[in-house]
């Protein structure tokens, strides 16, 4: 249960973990399964635990005053899921995080992981590390909604992860694009098209 997580650890901090250091992160985190369609984290909640997803498929998003959901953001297989504004300023979420498919999180709370920076040197280099790719990674959504076109959005998503297409609905992947279905099928069919005659 714990392999890919202590693996994602020495892989993004460059540092091996003693035994006494897995025992430390066992210690810390505990397993929750989620089923399709349950709840993570529901708005208005205060994000006690941020997840690291060891199987399946989630989604966080809002739900507009006309009832449209907005996705901000999808978690698979070593990615970590949870509101970090709410995780860290203890402020009720705006979103919801729910499965997408049958999921295994490992969950830590805030005053865990603090913890865990402090002994753990690793688990520092981690977290700094995992903030800057966070920062990076909003700065580039922010990016592609205001400056690409919805073509140029779907293309960046298909370049950098082809597996959500595979994994999550289309009316999903057309909400995290910021666009209708109705526009994502005439690209994706435009796009199948250049394939074939390319």
């Amino acid at each position: 249960m714990f392999e890919p997580l202590f693996h994602y650890i020495e892989n993004y901090s460059s540092m091996t973990l003693t035994k006494e250091d897995q025992q430390l992160i066992q210690d810390a985190f505990k397993h929750k399964r989620l089923r399709k369609k349950q709840y993570y984290l529901q708005e208005g909640d205060i994000s006690k635990y941020i997840g690291f997803v060891i199987k399946g498929a989630l989604r966080m998003y809002s739900v507009d005053q006309k009832g449209h959901e907005h996705i901000v953001r999808f978690g698979v297989e070593n990615w970590w899921m949870g509101d970090y504004e709410s995780f860290n300023m203890l402020t009720p979420t705006k979103f919801n995080i729910d499965a997408v498919e049958d999921s295994d999180l490992l969950l830590v709370t805030n005053p865990q992981i603090q913890e865990l920076q402090a002994k753990v040197p690793a688990v520092a280099a981690m977290v700094r590390m995992l903030d800057q790719r966070s920062n990076i990674a909003t700065q580039n959504r922010i990016h592609a909604a205001i400056s690409l076109t919805a073509e140029e959005r779907y293309q960046h998503l298909q370049d950098t992860y082809p597996g959500f297409l595979q994994r999550f609905p289309q009316n999903m992947i057309a909400s995290y694009l910021g666009i209708s279905p109705e526009t994502l099928s005439r690209i994706r069919k435009h796009s199948i098209v250049n394939k074939k005659v390319g």
